[in-house]
């Protein structure tokens, strides 16, 4: 289960598709926090021609999937996150004679 994000200026940029489609297609980028999963669409797809021909389709229904798509990848497969460390941790680095009070991280605002 995730949550989609739609913000003000791509809805209205999409309204016409959000207000009359039967299935919709997001693209977007993929936030995890823990267990919560969110979905921030960059452009909604109307899917609708599509859904209605389900019943008369020989061949399955089409879907791209990514780097994200954790059945086509499988559960043995290694998480493209957890790759080699990109350089030094902030523990690693030690600076003679000074003192680190904080780090500040960029936050990741959900809203």
């Amino acid at each position: 289960m995730a949550n989609l994000v739609v913000w003000e200026a791509v809805y209205e940029k999409h309204r016409r598709t959000v207000l009359t489609s039967s299935m919709l297609g997001v693209v977007g980028r993929i936030q995890r926090e823990g267990d919560v999963v969110h979905v921030v669409a960059y452009k909604l797809i109307d899917l609708s021609a599509e859904l209605a021909s389900v019943g008369g389709r020989e061949a399955p229904f089409p879907l791209p999937h990514g780097r994200g798509d954790e059945f086509h990848r499988g559960p043995s497969a290694p998480d493209p996150r957890h790759g080699p460390p990109r350089g030094p941790m902030a523990a690693d680095v030690y600076l003679p004679g000074q003192r680190i009070e904080s780090i500040r991280q960029k936050t990741r605002d959900f809203h």
